[in-house]
């Protein structure tokens, strides 16, 4: 039995492909099964890489040091504006027992706008841009992408789901259909730079290393967005021929101190949305279990949405390789997640009691909640399009729920693979 539950993920993989390919628009045309399994093998083998390989996981993890020296700098700013609220020491006494308040507009958010800030100059100074073309001519030599879709794999590991679309807005009204939802669903599958740190600052008590798996979760979901994109929107051959040119125009600052000011700008906007979106996620909840809160106790306790999603996802969860004794905390998390926001899952996780997830079963989920992939986030990443390019809205609007979908199978064969390699974990 503790066999089948360690490889029970196979059976997850096949059953979020099928899933994939079950909502295809053309289910005779499929990218062809030589590269579908070499793209689930790439997958396999970066997971195994990266978490496995003592080298590989020791490089990944430098970013830990990377991400306490910016907290530090962060804490620096924030205390000055904020006064204790802002982690400063306190002015008065606290009571036997009691902690520090941990006030996350004031403490954790403000990473979001320094980070902002951060990658704006770095990619003004070349930096991230070569680490982008990169990790684009890697996706397209394994997977033979085109160009336009490789760039923008390679930006959506740094750069959010408005600005990632700015780095090819000059290819946006050539792009063909199945490219262009490839762009979109390599958007939902993975997290900007900005918030891992965020997610990974709300996670270090609980995950250790938490940035280090955040960085594995993006890198190891870029495979599986192809594959899922390929399945849900074919295309032809023709897709993988937009090339990419050198002198187009994408994201541009005209100085450092342009980057900084424009990074610290956008940087803000992400930090006053995400509060918004917690502020009403949460009440929208709370709404959601008064109504719940009429109907009749089940197994004793009041039905909740947190338990509505835990009956739903659970299976899912299971298919993943989460034992079942952890699926139905695991199911609330990823319902959550889905469909409403996963920075919010992150805050449910971080707030369980020690113990509800086993070592196993908290890296699972880790990984299959790292990705924007929420009904909020269609929203966005349409405007977005939609915006840069008038033209392809309504198409954009139209892939939108795919989108969606494909995000989050995506991040749930991420979820799975690091079950699969997570033996005596």
């Amino acid at each position: 039995m503790e066999l089948f539950d360690q490889f029970r993920g196979i059976i997850g993989l096949a059953v979020l492909v099928g899933l994939a390919w079950a909502f295809s628009e053309n289910r005779a045309r499929h990218p062809g099964w030589r590269w579908m399994l070499g793209a689930l093998a790439l997958q396999g083998v970066l997971a195994l890489l990266i978490v496995r390989v003592p080298l590989v996981w020791e490089v990944v993890g430098l970013a830990n040091s990377a991400v306490s020296a910016i907290e530090q700098a962060t804490l620096k700013g924030s205390t000055y504006m904020f006064g204790y609220l802002g982690g400063a020491e306190l002015p008065f006494a606290l009571k036997e027992g009691a902690q520090p308040p941990l006030v996350i507009a004031f403490q954790i958010l403000p990473l979001v706008i320094v980070f902002s800030a951060l990658a704006a100059l770095l990619w003004h100074w070349g930096v991230l841009r070569w680490l982008v073309n990169g990790l684009s001519f890697l996706l397209r030599r394994s997977l033979g992408v085109s160009g336009v879709v490789g760039l923008s794999g390679g930006a959506n590991m740094f750069l959010g789901v408005v600005e990632s679309p700015l780095v090819v807005r000059a290819y946006l009204d050539r792009m063909t259909r199945a490219e262009l939802f490839q762009v979109m669903v390599l958007a939902m599958a993975t997290i900007s730079g900005a918030i891992l740190i965020l997610y990974a600052t709300t996670l270090r008590a609980t995950v250790p290393d938490a940035v280090g798996h955040m960085i594995a979760a993006s890198l190891i979901s870029l495979p599986a967005a192809l594959l899922l994109a390929r399945l849900l929107v074919p295309g032809t051959p023709e897709d993988a021929q937009t090339a990419v040119e050198q002198d187009e125009p994408g994201l541009r600052y005209e100085s450092s101190i342009d980057a900084i000011v424009k990074g610290t700008m956008d940087g803000m906007q992400l930090f006053l949305a995400v509060i918004a979106v917690i502020i009403v996620v949460f009440a929208l909840v709370a709404l959601a279990d008064q109504a719940l809160g009429v109907l009749p106790l089940v197994g004793g306790e009041a039905v909740s949405l947190k338990r509505v999603f835990g009956w739903l996802f659970s299976p899912f969860m299971w298919l993943l390789g989460v034992p079942w004794g952890d699926a139905q905390a695991a199911g609330g998390l990823m319902g959550t997640k889905a469909i409403l926001n996963e920075y919010v899952a992150y805050l449910e996780l971080a707030a369980l009691p020690e113990g509800t997830l086993g070592p196993r079963s908290l890296l699972i989920v880790t990984y299959a909640l790292c990705g924007v992939a929420n009904l909020a986030s269609v929203g966005l990443l349409v405007s977005t399009i939609g915006t840069l390019c008038p033209e392809r809205r309504a198409e954009a609007a139209g892939l939108g729920m795919k989108s969606w979908l494909a995000g989050n199978l995506a991040s749930a064969m991420t979820g799975a693979w690091i079950g699969l390699v997570s033996w005596g974990g």
